[in-house]
Parts: C-alpha cells; sequence; structure tokens
C-alpha cells in the first residue's frame, strides 16, 4: 500500500483508540478539512488525533512530540499539546498523535478585523518563541537559510505562478532581502510555516498557532513575514514596533520571505484551480492579497 492509497477513516480512527487508548475510543470523531502531511480528526470537544498520511517520515510529529510540551506553557496563545502517542500498527503503518484542539476558524476560511490587536498578539506571541533553544536542538541547514540561499525556491514561485497574476516589483523586493545582512543573533526556536492555514482566529483576531511541524531553530526573519502573509493591510507597522527586536536587515529579509510565501500560496491556488493534488483554490486570494501588502510595504 503506498500512502496515497492510505485511506484514513472515522472508523479507522475509533479502531486505533480501541487498540491503543481504549479510554478515549468512545469519544465522537470528526474529520477536519484540510491537512496535508497530517490529516486532523476532532475527537470529543477538547480533543483532536493527528494522522500522519503523506509526510514520508515521522520525524515532523516525533518533533512535535518532543517540543510542544516544553514550549506551549511559555506560549501566550493556545498551541496544540500531545497528550497520547500513537504508535505504528498492523493496522496502521504510520505515527498519529491524540493533541489538544485549538479552538477557533482557520484564517485562510476567516479574517483578521481588528488589525492592531492581532498585530500586538502576534508580536507578543513570537517574542515569546523567539528564545534560545537548548543546545541540543540541532540547527537545520535546510529550513531557516538567509534568503540568499533560497534563490531556487523563490525562481521556483516565481515562475510556476501565472506571469498574468504577479504584479511588478516583486523582484526588487526578494533581491534586497539577498542583500539584507545576516542573522547574528543566537539560534532561536522558529515555527517557520506561519500562513493563514496554520493559524485561528476568533473575534476578529488571531486567537491560535497550529503546526508546529516544521520547528526550528534559526533566522527569526522566517516567522516576522507573518506580518504581511498574515495581518491585514497597515498592522506590519505596528507590529514590527511591538515586537521591537527586528532591525533593518531582518525586515528586510522578512518582507523578501513573505513574497516568497505569498507566491506559493498563490501556486497553491492557481494548482487547486486546476485540479491538482494538494491544490487549495482558496489560497490564491489570499497570497495575491498578501503580495499586495507586501509590495506596498503595509
Amino acid at each position: 500500500m503506498t500512502d496515497t492509497e492510505l485511506e484514513i477513516t472515522a472508523d479507522l480512527v475509533r479502531d486505533l483508540l480501541q487498540e491503543q487508548h481504549p479510554d478515549l475510543a468512545g469519544l465522537a470523531v470528526r474529520e477536519v478539512a484540510g491537512g496535508w502531511g497530517n490529516q486532523m480528526w476532532r475527537l470529543g470537544d477538547e480533543l483532536a488525533v493527528r494522522m500522519q498520511r503523506m509526510d514520508p517520515t515521522p520525524e515532523l510529529q516525533l518533533k512535535e512530540r518532543r517540543w510542544l510540551p516544553v514550549l506551549a506553557p511559555r506560549l501566550p496563545l493556545p498551541v496544540p499539546t500531545p497528550v497520547r502517542f500513537g504508535e505504528p500498527s498492523e493496522r496502521f503503518p504510520k505515527h498519529w498523535t491524540v493533541m489538544t484542539w485549538v479552538p477557533g476558524e482557520p484564517l485562510d476560511h476567516g479574517s483578521i478585523s481588528r488589525g492592531d490587536h492581532a498585530a500586538d498578539t502576534l508580536a507578543t506571541f513570537l517574542r515569546a518563541l523567539h528564545v534560545e533553544a537548548p543546545a541540543e536542538v540541532s540547527i537545520v541547514t535546510d529550513r531557516g537559510a538567509h534568503p540568499r540561499d533560497c534563490t531556487g525556491g523563490f525562481e521556483h514561485f516565481l515562475q510556476a505562478v501565472d506571469p498574468g497574476d504577479i504584479p511588478a516589483g516583486v523582484r526588487e523586493v526578494w533581491d534586497d532581502a539577498v542583500a539584507a545582512g545576516a542573522w547574528e543573533g543566537p539560534p532561536v526556536w522558529v515555527h517557520g510555516d506561519l500562513h493563514p492555514a496554520n493559524v485561528v482566529v476568533s473575534d476578529g483576531t488571531l486567537s491560535g498557532i497550529v503546526d508546529f511541524g516544521d520547528l526550528f531553530v534559526g533566522d527569526p526573519a522566517w516567522d516576522l513575514a507573518a506580518a504581511w502573509v498574515l495581518l491585514p493591510p497597515g498592522a506590519a507597522a505596528r507590529f514590527f514596533d511591538a515586537y521591537a527586536r527586528a532591525d533593518e536587515a531582518a525586515i528586510r529579509r522578512a518582507r523578501g520571505l513573505a513574497a516568497m510565501k505569498s507566491l506559493f500560496l498563490m501556486l497553491m491556488g492557481q494548482n487547486g484551480d486546476r485540479g491538482l493534488p494538494g491544490g487549495k483554490p482558496h489560497w490564491g486570494p489570499k497570497g495575491r492579497a498578501a503580495l499586495d501588502r507586501v509590495l506596498k510595504g503595509v
């Protein structure tokens, strides 16, 4: 059975719970829309089951298991915290994890109307997250790199997105990020994948952060890009004032990375419009709006 043939159903989730965590097997199981590397299922009102699906290795889930219990108590927004571990079995040859459920609506299906509040909330969260990591944590080299080492990825997205959807000035923003100075501080924790599907909102503002599978140690500019990718127009300046740790070079790197992330969202939307696997039609408008904010610098 290949990964793409591995069908995950509510019955399978219940069976796995009955085998490994029978005290949870009586809770209601409901599928959560979205997800690619992992599929989420609600478990009762307060829990969720994160099932490894397309991810080729369990590394991302194991990373969340190891570090989210350490990070969660110090973070000012709710994040999913592992409470039970599901191990590979004959019934399901991959890892799965029971985690706390973070209530709210994913931003890719919602919106932020309280921009100032969201900017302050995101800044406070990232100040708490961006602390020096323990020496035992390895520094990744494939993620969190300086923009100059990510030019191949930027060029791929730029060439793959329909040229008619790309406004003028994108390359200039990227070139400026490439020319910016490097991060010279200590290696800090970085979420690494802050985009609209990985944050939740309620009451018009940010109310939780999810999916820490890409958690790494490195340059915080990868998260600071969220000032444009997540926040509404006019909120970026307030975010950086509240964050208060980003120098000019970090802001330039973050803006370039935001341009690259916006192109990625646009490409995923384009793929969805074309019916390609993994495509997300509703991500296209989110990516284009983010790119407009990047180019305006607001």
